[in-house]
Formats: C-alpha cells, sequence, structure tokens
C-alpha cells in the first residue's frame, strides 16, 4: 500500500510502499493483550522480601516447659504467632516474567502496526532531525502536525536534538528502531514512523 510522506513543517514529501504483510496484517487483539502482559511481566522488580522462621536471628532453645505454665506449648520464639517472629508464606524475590513464543511477539508487532495503519494514526516522516535542541520549536511543528500523543520510532540511531527537546514534553517518546515495541506504540495515540525506521521494520518483520 501507499502511504505520503511529510516533513515536521507538514510538507509532502513523497509517497513510499508499505509491505502489507506488516501494515496490513489482522490487528488481533487478544495477541495484542498477551504481548503487553509479557513485556509489563517482564519490568516487574519482584524484589519484595520477608523474613522467614528460618532466617530470624535468635535462640533455638524452649522458651518454657511443655506441661504445667498454663500457657499454650511454645517451641520457637521465633514462631510466626509470637511477637519478633518470622513471617508465614510471606512475599521473597522473584522473577515474574514469563515466555511467549517468537512468532507470538513477531505477529504482535504486526498486529500493532497494522492497528495504528486502520485507524489513520500512522504518520510517516522524512526525518526527525532537528537543528537545535529547542523545546519550544519542536512543540511549535507538533501542533502544526496536530500531534499531542505520539511515538516517535527514528532510524537506526536518533537525532540527539530531537531526543532532547522531546524530553520535556509528557506525551512524546522518542526511541530507535530497536527500541520499538507493542506497549508504547498501544499506549501513544499516534505512532510516527521516519523512512528509516519503517525500512528497518519491514526487514526485522517480514
Amino acid at each position: 500500500m501507499k502511504a505520503k510522506v511529510i516533513t515536521l513543517e507538514n510538507k509532502a514529501a513523497g509517497e513510499i510502499d508499505l509491505a502489507d504483510e506488516v501494515f496490513a496484517a489482522p490487528v488481533r487483539k487478544d495477541i495484542l493483550a498477551r504481548m503487553v502482559n509479557y513485556q509489563l511481566a517482564k519490568r516487574r522488580g519482584g524484589n519484595a522480601d520477608t523474613k522467614e522462621r528460618s532466617e530470624i536471628r535468635g535462640t533455638t532453645a524452649k522458651p518454657f516447659r511443655q506441661k504445667g505454665t498454663g500457657r499454650a506449648r511454645q517451641g520457637s520464639r521465633k514462631t510466626p504467632n509470637l511477637r519478633g517472629g518470622g513471617v508465614a508464606f510471606g512475599p521473597t524475590p522473584r522473577d515474574f516474567a514469563h515466555k511467549l513464543q517468537k512468532k507470538v511477539r513477531r505477529f504482535a508487532m504486526k498486529s500493532a502496526l497494522s492497528s495504528k495503519q486502520a485507524e489513520g494514526k500512522l504518520v510517516v516522516l522524512k526525518d526527525a532531525v532537528l537543528t537545535s535542541p529547542k523545546t519550544k520549536e519542536l512543540k511549535v511543528l507538533l501542533a502544526g502536525l496536530g500531534m499531542e500523543s505520539a511515538l516517535f520510532v527514528s532510524g537506526a540511531e536518533v537525532d540527539q536534538n530531537f531526543a532532547r527537546a522531546a524530553s520535556n514534553l509528557p506525551k512524546i517518546d522518542v526511541l530507535p528502531t530497536q527500541g520499538a515495541n507493542v506497549y508504547d506504540i498501544l499506549r501513544c495515540d499516534q505512532l510516527v514512523l521516519t523512512e528509516a525506521a519503517v525500512q528497518a521494520l519491514e526487514a526485522r518483520l517480514k
């Protein structure tokens, strides 16, 4: 399919062929949900930790004799039912990540790109380069493009002036091609790809 290419100044810069295999794939919401869960699970810290009975520092002696005191029998001062004892079934450091097949991850990426294309929220830029890292200048350019929430995917490397200018805009994200992912694509309202990013993504997903 054909797509228009524009510049940051919102001027026409020709057309580009988008591979139907990548940008016109079926949009599977269930696959997108699985991919988002996969990404968010990998981000979880899993560092919560409590001391169990075996980790508490203290004596192992029986606190008082078994019979004759009128109290409930106790074998240790480190039991969870006593003050200062260990925590029963408390959290321990763990990894929340789970596996997802490579072909499912690839299809999820195609589905995310295709969903933006189908919704008319995919924009192809000639390039994402600024002469100076001025947020004010970038904000004016984005207003001309009608963008408030957008993910910019550049080529192999991101222009540093553009990245610095965008860093002060809360709803504008900038990523290199290798960093493009399903969660960030879906999180932002519009997806903006440079010509170099389109070629790299097609080569990666075909």
